[in-house]
């Protein structure tokens, strides 16, 4: 008995020396782990295709490379290694060869190597596109005889030696000035040089490019990412694609979907919506293109709807009219009958599928998902999911043919229910749950101590049911007492959640000894669409005070949580908010201030996507100017008192580096403790190794220098 006892004794002592080796998050593991993109399944369904990224932090790179891993489950493996990179892998119909990216001979082009599919290797790769333009957005015809990829050309060159022309002069020029005649002259992070992205159509080995969209407007428009703008038919004679034609495109939010012959001809618009649609994406048979709609023109943060657009009558159907979230990424069922997709709710982004026939919406998986893909048998779905605690790794759903036994938790909740009945769908099953395809990061995530996210409820102004979520330091004790880390979320359209980021990251945050609180206030997506209006024109209104009963409901609930030893930290919309913040209180002992709006005037003259301050604030400036200054920080500043980290990037032209340098200068002059951290190389993100290491380490610098209690 003793024995037993010395044995347990020893156990459990073991497993505490292995919790407590586990050591702290850093920056270093963050640039260790490897960001792994959508799945590709290949034709036969034994293997799926996928990029990871490697970050290099000594050599400041990122570099895609392209994996395969069986569906059957097993070790993943990189097809090549070394080089500059390749991405975007898609199998060709057949599953006998693999097309890809690659800027290993020069400019970026799409190369195609033969696949063997029992062996999982590659063959030699062969670059079939050669334009002087370089390519992307590579996808095949269902028959294998043509391959699409974008290109951005000067609208007026026929022909590729006209594109390679112009771009030689330009370059060679020693006159780098530009004439603008109309707005989006900047977008995000580049000036307009006065090229346009077009489809490009070409024989399955790169001869005979045609140009599918030629004119002066981008097909399609510009894109953060996510599913592609543009498909083929199930028959490879037709090809749908979005492009917004407006007039004023800076005004406009109306993207429209068209489709054109795969042999050419003029393309024809089949959306009518006054918002915005795009992805398309045809029905197995071909009867149907789906596609996401918004209703209202100029409101970028409209709710996504699904729906249907019959070829034969050009009748549309919206499948979710009564589903109140935003639809993301989606796919057809291959037999047609339904499509699965994926919706943020509540700090998650569950996936779902709608009948076709009478538009009955299932819950099938709770987790964070996205980048949804689905065999050809359609026995199985793939996916990418997050956590706060795991970037995204790939994972795959068993789909039941029957719809009887729908797919979900294996335990069933009573948020579950009223999830369901609040939404108006079908509640999930107690059926199984999607497992972990991939391991890529478990190695390095093996070694860190981290906290899951925990989620809490309270009630926002006008008594809305507002929900934050809190993040614990490594080796919490809860007698002791925390600083606290207050993370206020862009847009103001966006969320926090159980996901992953690489920017503004939790886990970082909370390492060296932070509770991270992080509140989604009127404004944040995943609560329904009113919940998301309500921040129009009320910037710091609703919001504001949803933030600051949040933090009190922290104070009155968290006794480790040292609220009176805060620093609120935001970017774009949290930048906003961080300079409101300093306006109209003093209960933060710092304030991180990144990409900011700070004048909402002068930030309306120096944006570049006019439809977002016009929606935000109902107006221009000189047809509502009180509603401006009603909510611009500048007109606060008497009160400003709290010391304010404040960062910007030169190449930022949604919320330009002026705002940044007002906002600087005005601290400097108050005699308010201030820091300026100023990248010359970045916009609205930082998103180069090395600076993002100086970003994390002056932040953080500057939060431990002001809570005292950060260095524990």
């Amino acid at each position: 008995m003793r024995r037993l006892i010395l044995v347990a004794m020893v156990m459990i002592a073991s497993f505490g020396f292995a919790q407590q080796a586990k050591r702290a998050f850093t920056f270093e593991d963050m640039m260790a782990l490897k960001r792994v993109g959508e799945p590709v399944p290949s034709p036969d369904g034994k293997w799926v295709a996928f990029s990871a990224v490697d970050v290099n932090l000594e050599a400041n790179t990122r570099t895609p490379h392209i994996w395969v891993v069986p569906l059957a489950g097993g070790e993943a493996k990189q097809l090549f290694a070394g080089g500059p990179g390749e991405d975007r892998p898609r199998w060709s119909p057949d599953g006998k060869r693999l097309a890809f990216l690659s800027s290993r001979d020069g400019g970026q082009q799409v190369w195609v190597a033969e696949f063997d599919s029992a062996a999982g290797t590659m063959g030699e790769p062969k670059k079939v596109t050669n334009l002087s333009t370089e390519v992307d957005g590579q996808i095949w015809s269902p028959d294998g005889k043509y391959i699409l990829f974008t290109s951005q050309v000067w609208p007026e060159c026929k022909e590729d030696a006209c594109n390679k022309k112009k771009d030689e002069e330009r370059a060679n020029s020693k006159v780098k000035a530009s004439v603008f005649t109309r707005l989006f002259y900047r977008h995000w992070s580049t000036y307009f040089s006065g090229k346009r992205t077009h489809i490009f159509i070409a024989a399955a080995d790169g001869s005979g490019a045609v140009d599918m969209t030629p004119g002066d407007h981008d097909a399609p428009p510009f894109s953060l990412g996510g599913q592609d703008m543009y498909a083929f038919s199930p028959d490879s004679q037709e090809i749908a694609f979005t492009s917004n034609i407006d007039e004023v495109e800076a005004a406009s939010t109306n993207n429209e979907i068209f489709v054109v012959p795969v042999k050419g001809g003029t393309p024809k618009k089949i959306s009518v919506s006054p918002g915005s649609d795009s992805t398309p994406l045809y029905s197995p048979d071909g009867k149907y293109i789906a596609w996401r709609m918004q209703e209202r023109a100029g409101y970028e943060s409209d709710r996504f709807r699904l729906v249907l657009y019959e070829r034969a009558t050009g009748k549309i159907t919206n499948l979710t009219e009564n589903f109140d979230r935003w639809v993301g990424s989606f796919v057809w069922a291959p037999d047609g009958k339904r499509l699965y997709f994926s919706a943020e709710n509540k700090g998650e982004a569950p996936i779902y599928s709608v009948d076709v026939a009478d538009g009955r919406i299932w819950e099938r998986e709770r987790g964070h998902n996205d980048d949804l893909a689905i065999t050809r048998d359609g026995r199985t779905l793939l996916l990418t999911r997050m956590s706060a605690q795991v970037p995204n790794e790939l994972f795959v759903l068993d789909l039941n043919t029957s719809i009887s036994a729908v797919e979900g938790r294996s335990t069933i909740t009573e948020n579950d229910l009223r999830d369901a009945k609040e939404l108006g769908i079908n509640p999930p099953s107690g059926a199984k749950v999607a497992t972990k395809l991939t391991h890529l990061n478990d190695a390095v995530l093996s070694q860190i101590a981290m906290n899951p996210i925990e989620s809490f409820w309270f009630k926002g102004s006008e008594k809305a049911q507002v929900q934050g979520f809190i993040v614990k330091p490594p080796n919490f004790d809860q007698t002791k007492k925390y600083p606290v880390k207050f993370l206020i979320h862009g847009g103001p359209q966006g969320a926090w959640g159980d996901s992953w980021t690489y920017r503004w990251n939790a886990q970082l945050f909370a390492a060296n000894g932070y509770v991270v609180v992080m509140i989604n206030p009127r404004g944040s997506t995943g609560y329904g669409q009113k919940f998301i209006d309500d921040v129009n024109g009320d910037w710091g209104g609703r919001a504001y005070k949803d933030l600051m009963l949040g933090l009190d409901y922290v104070a009155k609930t968290y006794p480790w949580a040292d609220t009176n030893n805060a620093c609120a930290m935001g970017a774009s919309y949290g930048g906003y908010m961080a300079n409101w913040i300093a306006g109209n209180t003093t209960r933060f002992k710092c304030i991180v201030s990144h990409d900011g709006m700070f004048n909402t005037e002068s930030a309306y003259g120096t944006t570049e996507e006019m439809w977002f301050n016009e929606w935000e604030f109902k107006g221009k400036p000189w047809t509502n100017r009180e509603l401006y200054r009603k909510w611009s920080p500048h007109l606060k500043v008497t009160n400003f008192k709290t010391p304010m980290l404040v960062v910007h990037g030169q190449l930022d032209y949604r919320l330009d580096v002026s705002e940044g340098f007002q906002l600087f200068t005005t601290l400097q002059r108050l005699r308010v403790p201030s820091k300026m951290l100023y990248f010359p190389d970045e916009g609205h993100w930082v998103l180069k190794p090395q600076n993002s290491q100086l970003w994390y380490k002056t932040v953080n610098d500057w939060v431990d220098q002001w809570t005292k209690g950060g260095k524990q």
